[in-house]
């Protein structure tokens, strides 16, 4: 399988606004999808992670590196990271101490650190040093929760998964894909899932976090630029806006 590098940059995701008489309050709900989503069909055709990688290895690392950190913190720290440790067997027979000191920039580089040694090993004595395809699998490996999992089979394996990360899950619910109701990734999930096409779903999770990191970002959303506003319920709308995003 031949991985893209990353070709999105937040130049290319500023989305202009084009208002329209519709209004969010007259829209059922699979309308609402299918007009949301055809704007990202249109705005946004290649949506990709931002994590930079070359292979499922590396992917799968900078994707536990990412919890509650940057996307651009992880591609300063992977860097040299990959170059020490190129591959499954080279950071299975690292220590936790000598991956801290390249991860250490990092947010909980102690833990991480134990993961990424722990998921290596476990590559390497259960998996053949491949990484895993099914869910069931990756969720087994230190470090890899839902969420990672879902990245993995989504980015890798272009799986109908739906990773419901802050982004995810603050966009949608401001969008009105999701109801306000929806307290947890899982529920979001579930909810997303349910409307979008399978087709779709792999760069939908895309779609939306990139909306999320350069448009609709949680403290300050830049709704008057926003291309979505015309059926926006959260548009202008400060309670909204906090009560879109994850508890931690």
């Amino acid at each position: 399988m031949k991985l893209k590098k990353i070709k999105l940059r937040a130049s290319n995701v500023v989305l202009r606004a084009s208002r329209k008489n519709t209004t969010f309050t007259s829209m059922k709900k699979a309308e609402r999808y299918e007009t949301i989503l055809n704007f990202f069909r249109q705005h946004m055709p290649v949506a990709e992670t931002e994590l930079q990688y070359t292979n499922p290895y590396e992917l799968l690392v900078a994707v536990i590196l990412s919890a509650q950190c940057t996307d651009k913190r992880v591609n300063i720290v992977t860097k040299p990271l990959f170059e020490r440790f190129p591959d499954v067997r080279s950071l299975a027979a690292a220590s936790p101490e000598e991956i801290y000191e390249y991860i250490k920039s990092i947010s909980y580089p102690n833990n991480k650190a134990k993961h990424l040694a722990g998921m290596a090993n476990m590559l390497l004595n259960d998996f053949n040093g491949e990484v895993p395809s099914q869910e069931t699998d990756l969720i087994k490996l230190p470090g890899v929760g839902r969420k990672t999992a879902n990245v993995i089979s989504s980015v890798v394996f272009e799986k109908a998964a739906m990773a419901v990360d802050t982004h995810v899950f603050r966009v949608s619910k401001r969008l009105g894909l999701v109801p306000m109701t929806a307290k947890t990734p899982l529920a979001v999930e579930k909810e997303l899932i349910k409307y979008i096409p399978e087709k779709d779903v792999h760069i939908a999770h895309h779609w939306l976090i990139l909306h999320g990191r350069y448009v609709c970002m949680a403290r300050n959303p830049q709704c008057p630029t926003c291309g979505l506003a015309f059926i926006c319920p959260s548009y202008n709308n400060p309670k909204r806006w906090e009560e879109s995003k994850m508890v931690k």
